[in-house]
């Protein structure tokens, strides 16, 4: 059985993120990607909320005793595979955990515009996130 605590603690974080993030939203395109200091932003707590929702998934994973996932991206399908999360979601979830690995190993590689498009197209995937673990477990 999961850790209401623990699944609690993360999904505020998660969501103390993504208010940062709607924040960051507001700016028009050109000045944010002439401030390092929003797209720095933006990077890390895009980071960190995607490491969250990793370890919501991990810990769900572990306690619900489905098995051990090999990769974050297992961790995901495995809560869609026991109806936690919706089929219809894998690709963006998936595509998540895969950028949240892209700016932690190939962080040069990010470009900025794509962290403003994020931003702007992306970010209700983490809502939907949150509203589905708080459905199936509070």
């Amino acid at each position: 059985m999961v850790d209401k605590d623990i699944i609690q603690r993360k999904l505020s974080f998660i969501d103390l993120k993504l208010r940062n993030l709607e924040t960051l939203k507001l700016q028009e395109r050109q000045d944010f990607l002439a401030s390092f200091q929003a797209v720095d932003a933006a990077k890390y707590n895009l980071q960190v909320c995607i490491e969250a929702i990793i370890d919501v998934a991990n810990h769900v994973v572990a306690r619900e005793r489905w098995g051990i996932p090999s990769t974050s991206v297992e961790a995901i399908k495995l809560l869609i595979k026991h109806g936690i999360l919706d089929k219809d979601k894998e690709l963006s979830l998936v595509q998540m955990v895969k950028f949240r690995n892209r700016i932690v190993h190939l962080y040069q590689e990010i470009d900025d515009s794509e962290i403003y498009r994020i931003l702007q197209e992306n970010l209700d995937d983490i809502k939907v996130f949150i509203q589905a673990v708080i459905s199936i477990f509070f």
